[in-house]
């Protein structure tokens, strides 16, 4: 996939876009339409499929055959350091110099810190991680703050989330209770199952109490499944045989919310430079980080002026060709602001001038993002294949939403990229906040597209037609020709009513009645009265192998994404305040609007992180109730439940879950009381 081109990115020793004068010293940035060549962005480099080539110390047998089983294995060395970088300021127009958190190790482009390489695999594939935490020591971890776990704390201690995947969450598997602390190195292992789905996931740090911190310093990156499974009589394919001769973008979307800073008083960190319009502001000579929690009050993102970056880029441009159908594979890795995305043509013959702040970014939109509002196909959600692609004009991303979407441009020239205005109720901190621009896709002149749903289902007819198994071609040919329905790709079976057996409930809230004491927690029913904040020696669920639970769940005072680990789980109904259905396909209002663009269509779809919705507390009764069903398959151990709002899940919006054997006895560490997490890898 190469390496990331340099530009408006986040540059750790790579060149920026200066201009040098015959002196030879004199550097000066720029001006921002000039630099647009430098912008040009690519995927995140690729981990190479390499043979293990463990030392070895690390080696359990010397012989034949565990070399020859190591060319099934994929090795990462991340090592977390603090690296000295620098990350474009488009209001400013200049480079914003940082000093951030972030992985260092195998294939980690230099020049693009803040961004960690794409690792894939096939199913019945191990990756190994070598996560070597070479932070300072903190004292600010350790095992009296197990007394408030909920308090932001540990920001040096770390440890790794496979998000999504469907592997052993104990051990050294997927295991988030640990604490790599500073000096400590620990490998995980995650054995991807030979029958797991293919799809788009993603790994990033999880540390209970830094979690927020970290993400976003951007220490996140991508994790693809591959697989060429054809569709058969007796199973399922996957869906990357359909479309696999086509372009592929992956675009890992960060939140990079540094700040410079007032001196320290009395050891107290300083508050943040703001300018006179209360954006973020840095000083010549300052050095931007991300050290304090206060950067993630509700509508601090939006206020701070910073941009979502994409693989490492500031309003990055992206090439492509008119009439090529890509695919996209899309992940949220920030922390807690929504990205509504959508692509509209831009005017001919404008470019970018000049700063670029919020207001000149939304007066950008409105005077040059003006043409037509590109539709494109969702084929995935979360990683997993959908029953039949979803046409659609705007994606609604939650923290830790993925979707695949198959994209075409019709004509040539530039399109804008744009996080659209999301409604209140729809975004994480109930605002409405302006467009922001995201970058720049160029189309060079190509294959017209008269009519956009059906040029896709043409091409991935002819590809049906050529790829398919036999016996196989007619009946994929009549689903796709039908809406492009993809049932013979979907990884899971759908669950039946006679299926359940068993009910969950649950209810996140946040309590505001101490100001002194904001308490974010979670309960096992639909009341208020029953929620607590997290405690990592308590066991909140025990759930039985080998069972299937339906749970119904509602959000109050706040709106919040659900996640949980290992499996996933299908989407029921999501029941709007006024009890229709909002996830049903087409799903309108009395006006014959969309009731809720975010949930329509969602019905039936299997996803890891869902948005639990309530227009509460502008609204006391506008609350919605989500059901959804999993199964509980292969894994026993202990794992979390939280709000995909991270700093929400550092403050205690979190739940242990305990898969347990059928007779409900769990491991004998959940009997004694687990130790605090300080404790566990020092």
């Amino acid at each position: 996939m190469g390496d990331i081109m340099a530009g408006l990115r986040t540059i750790g020793c790579g060149r920026a876009p200066w201009a040098f004068t015959a002196l030879g010293l004199a550097l000066l940035p720029l001006p921002l339409a000039a630099q647009t060549a430098e912008r040009d962005v690519v995927n995140p480099p690729l981990l190479p499929a390499e043979e293990a080539g463990l030392p070895a110390a690390q080696k359990l047998v010397m012989s034949a055959t565990a070399a020859a089983t190591a060319a099934h294995e994929r090795v990462l060395d991340l090592d977390i350091v603090y690296t000295d970088g620098q990350i474009f300021n488009p209001a400013t127009g200049v480079y914003d110099k940082v000093h951030l958190r972030s992985y260092q190790g195998t294939k980690v482009d230099p020049t693009a810190p803040y961004v960690s390489p794409t690792i894939e695999a096939v199913p019945g594939d191990t990756i190994r991680v070598n996560l070597n935490n070479e932070l300072p020591a903190d004292p600010g971890c350790g095992p009296m703050t197990g007394h408030m776990p909920n308090k932001p704390h540990c920001f040096n201690g770390t440890n790794l989330h496979a998000h999504g995947l469907w592997v052993n969450p104990s051990g050294n598997g997927d295991n988030v209770l640990l604490s790599i602390n500073p000096g400590v190195s620990f490998q995980y292992e995650y054995n991807i199952p030979g029958d797991h789905p293919s799809g788009t996931f993603w790994y990033h740090t999880h540390r209970h109490g830094s979690t927020a911190l970290q993400v976003s310093s951007g220490m996140a990156g991508a994790l693809i499944i591959r697989s060429d499974r054809l569709p058969t009589p007796l199973a399922h394919g996957d869906v990357d045989t359909l479309v696999k001769t086509m372009p592929e973008r992956v675009l890992v979307m960060q939140q990079i919310q540094y700040a410079c800073r007032e001196p320290r008083m009395n050891g107290v960190l300083g508050p943040i430079k703001l300018n006179k319009d209360k954006t973020y502001r840095c000083d010549p000579g300052d050095v931007g980080a991300i050290e304090g929690y206060d950067l993630f009050a509700p509508g601090q993102w939006a206020q701070s002026g910073r941009y979502t970056t994409l693989n490492g880029v500031v309003l990055p441009t992206f090439h492509a060709t008119q009439g090529k159908i890509e695919r996209w594979r899309m992940i949220h890795a920030g922390v807690r602001d929504t990205i509504s995305l959508t692509l509209v043509k831009m005017k001919p013959d404008v470019e970018l001038k000049g700063k670029l702040s919020e207001a000149a970014s939304v007066k950008f939109i409105k005077q040059s993002c003006t043409g037509a509002v590109l539709p494109y196909n969702l084929i995935a959600a979360d990683g997993l294949t959908m029953g039949a692609a979803q046409q659609t004009k705007l994606a609604t991303f939650q923290p830790g939403y993925r979707f695949d979407a198959l994209i075409v441009f019709p004509e040539a020239g530039n399109y804008c990229l744009i996080d659209a205005s999301s409604p209140g109720a729809g975004s994480v901190n109930g605002d409405t906040p302006g467009p922001r621009l995201m970058g720049i896709v160029s189309v060079a002149p190509g294959t017209a597209v008269p009519d956009i749903g059906a040029y896709v289902t043409d091409a991935l007819v002819a590809r049906a037609k050529q790829a398919m198994l036999p016996e196989m071609k007619a009946a994929i040919v009549a689903d796709l020709q039908a809406g492009l329905k993809l049932t013979r790709f979907t990884p899971h079976p759908d669950i039946a009513d006679n299926e359940v057996t068993g009910q969950q409930e649950l209810t996140f809230f946040i309590d505001t009645s101490d100001k002194n004491n904001t308490r974010f927690e979670v309960g096992n029913s639909l009341k208020v009265g029953d929620v607590q904040p997290y405690d990592p020696d308590r066991i909140d669920r025990k759930l039985i192998l080998g069972g299937v639970d339906e749970w119904t769940m509602q959000s109050q005072f706040a709106s919040h994404p659900f996640h949980i680990h290992v499996n996933p789980f299908q989407i029921v109904s999501i029941i709007d305040p006024t009890g229709k259905d909002v996830s049903l396909p087409g799903s309108v209002d009395n006006s014959g609007g969309v009731l809720d663009p975010q949930y329509a269509g969602l019905k039936g779809v299997w996803k890891d992180t869902l948005w639990i919705k309530t227009l509460a507390p502008t609204d006391p009764t506008g609350i919605y109730t989500i059901k959804v069903r999993t199964r509980y398959q292969r894994y026993i151990g202990e794992f979390v439940l939280h709000c995909h709002i991270l700093d929400h899940e550092d403050q205690g919006m979190m739940q242990n879950v305990a898969v347990v054997l059928g007779d409900g006895k769990i491991a004998l560490k959940a009997a004694e009381g687990a130790k605090p997490m300080e404790d566990m890898a020092h």
